[in-house]
């Protein structure tokens, strides 16, 4: 037993072992820990919703793709630093590997100023420029600041987590993700039930909790002295170690950063359709955010898995790993799919108890169910890509299915759609936008996976062992 507590608690080497045993075995904390980050969200959403009301229920979403567009900086720290420390990690170079985690950890501490500063300047005038409706606009200004406030335990949380799944490690993550979480739901229900703060209650419960779990993972950290040093040498920015964050991450950072101005002015439309539409938006990305788990799930472990071979040389395994991991993460967005459809109803009253809502947020939800399968392959093949340290081309995958294919079709739908009672056309545009954006996301990268460019975008040098 203290054994197996121990391996639970220890690194996973992934470049020994059965592919599949690999997977599974790092997927599993990694699936509860992506359940326990939706919960974040997701509770902030239903005492919202139930205890103040829809129109703060849409000023949460509101925030939603601003807070996501200033946090790309973080998701392209953490990209890199999860490509880099898996592939070193994987080459068994100790060196490399602590140098690339003590400049992440002073990169984060710089970005996290730089965008608490630049997301306190940018709230007001931004929510106005997306015609935000006057009955959410404080409540949505409100929610942002605290949420900038306190951006730097996000920031840490996230990134040093990585790090641990890098290194093979997505149990202790998990662990104190589930405290941080339960934490949240208890002061949120204190802040917003007991103490009626609204939605500053449900922010300043997610950013507390949030600065919880970033102390419990810089802890675990700085204890994985057999593994890292995290030193004044290492904590030190050196030009090399930098730049290749960038080179690895900057592509992912850039790809968020047009999913998010993508999603702003997806929410401009949005937000011209009025609350009604705008609420029940925000409870179909809440249920949306739990039947795209297994995907980003697999995603990140293949990231992982990969990372580490690749550093090994191992493509053979590589490819294996890679048809594994397809196979759970199709057979599981299909289980979860038809879960949500059949449940679907059930769990959008948690959100509102108002019909028009829940009655439009199945509509969207039957609209894009099947989007669910096609981002399981994209997320598959596009972590593949990543850890073997190609992180471009999925960067130009989700350009052209985001900025060429989701905004345009989504205003065109719009505009063809308006009536008398839809001045600004039908609510289908948003979500028929995303279905068509999803599945050629999912053939285009399914192309470009088969050309092969990514076998040879390793960065430590290890000779390539493919079978005879």
């Amino acid at each position: 037993m203290a054994m197996n507590l121990r391996k639970m608690f220890d690194v996973q080497d992934m470049t020994v072992g059965t592919p599949m045993s690999n997977i599974l075995q790092f997927s599993i904390p990694l699936l509860i820990g992506n359940l326990a980050q939706q919960l974040y969200a997701t509770v902030d959403s239903i005492v919202v919703g139930q205890y103040v009301g829809d129109g703060a229920l849409a000023a949460i979403g509101a925030s939603n793709p601003v807070i996501n567009l200033l946090l790309v900086l973080f998701i392209g720290i953490s990209t890199g630093a999860g490509i880099m420390v898996s592939q070193y990690f994987g080459a068994k170079q100790r060196e490399e590997l602590s140098m690339t985690v003590g400049n992440c950890v002073t990169l984060t501490l710089f970005s996290s100023l730089v965008i608490m500063i630049m997301g306190l300047m940018v709230t007001r005038p931004l929510m106005s420029l997306l015609n935000t409706p006057q009955d959410i606009y404080e409540m949505t200004c409100t929610y942002m600041f605290i949420i900038f406030v306190g951006i730097v335990g996000s920031a840490f949380y996230n990134i040093i987590s990585g790090i641990l799944r890098g290194l093979g490690d997505s149990f202790t993550p998990l662990i104190f993700l589930l405290v941080a979480c339960g934490l949240n739901v208890v002061l949120d229900l204190w802040f917003v039930a007991g103490l009626r703060w609204g939605v500053a209650g449900a922010a300043w419960a997610t950013i507390v909790s949030q600065f919880i779990s970033a102390i419990l993972c810089i802890i675990r950290l700085l204890m994985m002295k057999h593994v890292v040093d995290v030193n004044k040498t290492t904590l030190r920015l050196h030009a090399v170690y930098a730049a290749q964050l960038a080179r690895l991450g900057l592509p992912s950072g850039i790809t968020q950063a047009i999913f998010s101005l993508a999603m702003i002015v997806v929410q401009s439309l949005t937000n011209s359709m009025g609350t009604v539409v705008i609420a029940c938006t925000t409870v179909v990305m809440r249920v949306d955010g739990f039947a795209m788990m297994p995907n980003f799930t697999f995603g990140t472990a293949m990231t992982t898995f990969a990372g580490q071979n690749m550093g090994a040389g191992l493509i053979d395994r590589t490819r294996q790993g890679t048809r594994d991991g397809m196979k759970l993460g199709v057979i599981c967005a299909c289980i979860l799919t038809a879960c949500i459809l059949i449940f679907g109803e059930n769990l959008m009253r948690m959100f509102t108890s108002t019909d028009e809502v829940v009655r439009l947020g199945m509509r969207m939800m039957r609209v894009i169910a099947v989007g669910y399968i096609a981002m399981a392959v994209t997320q598959v093949l596009s972590g593949v890509m990543r850890g073997a340290g190609d992180t471009m081309t999925p960067m130009w995958i989700s350009l052209i299915t985001t900025v060429v294919l989701r905004v345009p079709v989504a205003y065109i739908w719009a505009f063809f759609t308006r009536t008398p009672a839809m001045p600004h056309g039908s609510s289908d545009a948003i979500f028929f936008s995303l279905l068509i954006s999803w599945v050629m996301g999912a053939l285009i990268t399914l192309f470009f996976f088969k050309r092969g460019a990514w076998r040879n975008k390793a960065i430590t040098g290890q000779p390539v062992k493919e079978d005879a």
